[in-house]
C-alpha cells in the first residue's frame, strides 16, 4: 500500500493498512489471520520507519490475541521487492523451511488458503494463491492516443494472482540474489522466482481474498466483514 502524499509537499499520510475496518486496523485484521494458523511460527511486518513504534504500541494493546506468536517489525523499503528482501535479511530459516509473503491489505484470506499455499509450496517448492479470470483479457499496444487490442488471450491460460505466495526459504533467496545482481524489479515475489527458472504453482483463491486499495474496495471490505 503506497501512503498518499499531500500536493503540497507535506507530511504524507498514514499508510493505508492503517485505515480502519471496523474500527480496526486493516492490519490487525490481517495479522489475525496468520497469528492464527498453527503452521505460522513467526511474522515480520515490513513498515515505513516511522511507522514502526506506533504499530508496536498497537500490538502491545492486542497482546493478549498475538503473544503465542512471534512478531518482529522491520523497516521496509520504497517497493515491495526492497520491503520483502528486508524482512528477508533478519528471517533464521533453513533452506526448506517455507516462507509466506502477504499483503497487509488482504484481510479475508482464509485458513484454508494460507494452509494450501503452504502446502503446496512444501510440495513443489513454490506457489501461490490465484484466481481464474473471469472477464474477457486482451493484449494491448500502447498508443499516444491510447490502446489497441493486439491479442485475445485465452481464459483458461490466465489467473489473477492473490497472496500468499508460498516458497521454500532457499528457492525464493536465490531469486531475490539473482534479481538483486541484475538489477531486475519484480512485480511480486513469483516473478523472481520464475524468472529464476523455478516453476510456481498455483492453488485456489477466493474471491472475497481482496487487495484494498480504492475506496470502493473499502465499501467491499465493510460489507464483508458484516457478512
Amino acid at each position: 500500500m503506497a501512503p498518499a502524499s499531500d500536493a503540497r509537499g507535506k507530511k504524507p499520510a498514514a499508510s493505508k493498512q492503517f485505515s480502519e475496518l471496523g474500527g480496526t486496523p486493516i492490519l490487525i485484521h490481517t495479522l489475525r489471520k496468520f497469528a492464527a494458523s498453527p503452521q505460522v511460527s513467526e511474522i515480520y511486518v515490513a513498515l515505513r520507519a516511522n511507522e514502526i513504534a506506533g504499530f508496536r504500541a498497537r500490538l502491545e494493546k492486542e497482546s493478549k490475541e498475538f503473544s503465542r506468536k512471534k512478531i518482529a517489525l522491520v523497516e521496509g523499503g520504497e517497493h515491495r521487492q526492497q520491503s520483502v528482501a528486508n524482512a528477508m535479511t533478519v528471517v533464521s530459516a533453513a533452506a526448506d523451511d517455507i516462507v509466506l509473503v502477504h499483503d497487509a491489505v488482504r484481510p479475508f484470506v482464509t485458513a484454508e488458503i494460507i494452509h494450501d499455499v503452504i502446502d503446496a509450496a512444501e510440495k513443489y517448492g513454490a506457489a501461490i494463491a490465484g484466481m481464474p479470470a473471469m472477464d474477457t483479457v486482451k493484449q494491448v499496444e500502447r498508443t499516444s492516443e491510447g490502446a489497441v487490442i493486439s491479442a485475445t488471450v485465452p481464459r483458461e491460460r490466465v489467473v489473477m494472482a492473490q497472496t500468499p505466495q508460498g516458497f521454500r526459504y532457499g528457492v525464493l533467496k536465490k531469486a531475490f540474489d539473482e534479481a538483486t545482481a541484475d538489477g531486475f524489479l519484480g512485480t511480486d515475489e513469483a516473478s523472481l522466482v520464475e524468472r529464476s527458472g523455478h516453476e510456481v504453482a498455483v492453488v485456489m483463491g477466493s474471491p472475497r481474498n481482496i487487495k484494498i486499495t480504492t475506496p470502493a474496495d473499502m465499501e467491499l471490505a465493510e460489507f464483508f466483514l458484516k457478512r
